[in-house]
């Protein structure tokens, strides 16, 4: 039962979190990730995926469906961030000492660990 729990817990804390970062950039928009997309010549409307990564996965990692997939959406769009935005950083230290891309390394390994773990028995859809 317990690790259900925790299932759930990881889920709820993952899911919630990163669904503040989609609110943000559904109320401010995404003209920055257009023009990093522009930049790496990648196409700009690449940029509306974070909609699905940031907002739709969440979502359903929360109430527990599909958890695994979802989770995947996740860690393919925290790998997207990490290399768009702070691949520069990857081997440097934040300005207090901890690891500069760390925030958004939690995100992508949380979700590598949902992917793996799977929703538990405190889900829609249990996988």
């Amino acid at each position: 039962m317990s690790d259900n729990i925790g299932k759930l817990l990881l889920r709820l804390m993952l899911g919630g979190m990163m669904l503040f970062h989609g609110i943000d950039k559904a109320l401010h928009g995404i003209a920055f990730l257009k023009g990093i997309m522009h930049v790496h010549g990648l196409p700009e409307a690449l940029a509306y995926g974070v909609f699905v990564g940031e907002i739709l996965a969440p979502i359903f990692l929360i109430i527990g469906w599909q958890s695994r997939v979802w989770a995947g959406v996740i860690v393919v769009n925290m790998a997207f961030a990490v290399y768009l935005t702070q691949w520069s950083a990857m081997l440097k230290l934040g300005e207090h000492g901890a690891w500069a891309v760390e925030t958004p390394m939690f995100y992508l390994l949380s979700a590598l660990v949902v992917m793996f773990l799977g929703s538990g028995k405190y889900a829609i859809i249990r996988d």
